[in-house]
């Protein structure tokens, strides 16, 4: 389970500027059926962060479900084309477009977040059970989209 907090000292400690509230959970989308099933036994989460030039992945342990402190990529918002969301039963698959790739992410939707591994990663106590993941998701997704429109 990562606090939000860790997200963004990481996030600060490897030299961006992370946006509040602008983080969720993903894992890279599966391409077919036969992906899919696999994916369903690969522990390989991300944090998706938003910040204030670019979007970087922060990794999970997949032992321990702690956030590594590493970031595996960054999107420089000037390389962002388009973004697409798209449902995919429970989740729902974010495509980036940029100058010269498409990166297929898929995350799990809120309605059932609070049962699913999206939710065992981002729940935190704060003077309360808080699901980051859940209360971050349709702002960011809604900020995502809006990247592709400013080119």
């Amino acid at each position: 389970m990562a606090r939000e907090e860790k997200i963004w000292e990481y996030a600060r400690q490897a030299g961006y500027e992370p946006l509040e509230d602008r983080c969720i959970i993903v894992k890279y989308a599966p391409e077919n059926l036969s992906e899919k099933i696999t994916a369903f036994f690969n522990w390989e989460f991300y944090v998706l962060q938003m910040c204030r030039h670019e979007v970087i992945l922060l990794p999970f342990d997949p032992t321990w479900t702690s956030l590594r402190k590493d970031v595996s990529l960054v999107l420089p918002y000037e390389e962002i084309r388009l973004v697409n969301l798209a449902d995919d039963l429970l989740n729902t698959v974010i495509t980036i477009h940029t100058k010269e790739d498409d990166i297929r992410l898929t995350t799990q939707q809120a309605a059932l977040s609070d049962w699913r591994s999206s939710g065992i990663n981002a729940t935190q106590y704060a003077g309360g059970f808080k699901n980051w993941h859940k209360e971050n998701l349709g702002e960011t997704l809604k900020a995502l989209t809006e990247l592709g429109k400013r080119v």
